[in-house]
């Protein structure tokens, strides 16, 4: 895509984003400074990317026939997903039949929307390593999993979630029940299966951002971005910061294993691989094909954030994965069930040196609901962590 028309108008490059998040919202952004006209999608209203997008609608994007009628609709130039709950089928129907152009494929939707078809996908047809693994139906499918082939300690999940939703740690037999329990209503879709996997010792765990664009010969080429180390609570990111520190063989590992994922799902755009990493060994564990939460560093860490990364290798223009500076994000959570909340200490948390904030302006806040997220750039990872930590602590979100 070489040519770029004016937004609002019938010469417009339209995208519409399913899924209108924190992550979304930075997408629109960036398409937007590319004079893109934008359609923010989401199931409620009010979603920080409709927030910011000139068009927002509001669908269940899970339902086949309201997904279609809104593409056909508004025949968007790109459908770009941004979340794991779509019906992907309306999206292949679609594509096949030449009426959408998804990003990075319909196919790539369907097969990371959900963990069973990713891990199949990685572990029995391209032979990555991973952790050990079974798919269970009912909760006596998964007593057996755990008794007969994974063992304890162990992680369950839906197969269907983000974000550590729904997921639970399991130290022995008293534990399963409530995990089954948990994963059953954590989900973003309700589908009754879960996905148990077996713990690898791991040092670290990254996620290597890599980027699928189109050379200057017309063919695709892939680049990395500087792996991101994070920190995980209950299955979800508190801070992420980059780079992070990794021994040659094992970077050349990730990005093999990172390849090998991304160049069969295929298409354009970022795609967020999660690995874990000790010393030079690396196992695959997930990917999305969009931009990731841990990647919110490169906000500050990077000339080109992963939004604006995604965003040029989308429209088929050129991107850099160079790193500007080491990085770090904290994430800032509402800490109270509540709507139109307010934050005290804006000024404050800005007053530490070298640092910014990302507020997402989601309309309700829960206690555990990622709310914003303070950036902090220095010297080095560590000291750039430090900075943001103490940014996110001088946050005081609150009732009016």
């Amino acid at each position: 895509m070489s040519i770029f028309g004016t937004p609002l108008s019938p010469s417009a490059t339209r995208v519409m984003l399913l899924g209108s998040g924190e992550l979304g919202k930075e997408v629109i952004i960036a398409l937007q400074r590319l004079g893109v006209e934008t359609i923010a999608v989401d199931r409620y209203d009010h979603a920080p990317g409709q927030q910011v997008a000139h068009h927002a609608r509001r669908i269940a994007m899970s339902d086949a026939e309201q997904l279609k009628a809104l593409i056909l609709s508004e025949k968007p130039d790109l459908v770009v997903p941004e979340i794991e709950a779509i019906a992907t089928q309306a999206l292949e129907e679609l594509e096949a039949a030449g009426a959408a152009r998804v990003i990075p494929t319909a196919r790539a939707a369907r097969l990371t929307m959900d963990r069973e078809g990713i891990r199949r996908l990685a572990a029995e047809t391209l032979g990555l390593p991973t952790s050990p693994y079974r798919f269970c139906d009912t909760l006596q499918e998964l007593r057996a999993a755990i008794e007969q082939h994974v063992g304890y300690p162990c992680v369950v999940k839906p197969v269907m979630s983000s974000s550590g939703k729904g997921q639970s740690r399991v130290d022995g037999p008293d534990d399963i029940q409530l995990a089954w329990d948990h994963a059953m209503t954590g989900g973003r879709v309700s589908h009754g299966r879960v996905i148990v996997e077996g713990f690898v010792d791991f040092d670290y765990e990254i996620t290597l951002l890599t980027v699928r664009s189109r050379a200057a010969d017309g063919g695709i080429e892939t680049q990395f971005c500087e792996p991101i180390g994070h920190k995980q609570v209950d299955g979800d990111y508190v801070e992420s910061w980059q780079p992070q520190a990794m021994r040659p063989a094992a970077l050349e590992k990730a990005r093999q294993v990172a390849r090998a994922v991304t160049d069969n799902l295929g298409g354009q755009g970022v795609f967020g691989v999660e690995l874990f990493v000790k010393g030079d060994e690396v196992w695959f564990s997930e990917v999305s094909p969009r931009p990731h939460d841990t990647g919110m560093v490169t906000m500050i860490s990077q000339w080109q954030s992963q939004f604006e990364l995604h965003a040029r290798a989308i429209l088929g223009l050129p991107v850099s994965t160079a790193l500007k500076s080491p990085g770090a994000s904290a994430v800032i959570y509402g800490g109270v069930d509540a709507q139109d909340i307010v934050y005290e200490g804006v000024a404050e948390a800005l007053r530490v040196p070298q640092t910014d904030l990302r507020l997402f302006g989601k309309p309700e806040s829960y206690v555990k609901r990622r709310m914003g997220v303070a950036l902090a750039h220095d010297h080095s990872a560590d000291a750039a962590r430090a900075r943001a930590r103490e940014a996110a602590g001088k946050l005081r979100p609150r009732l009016p």
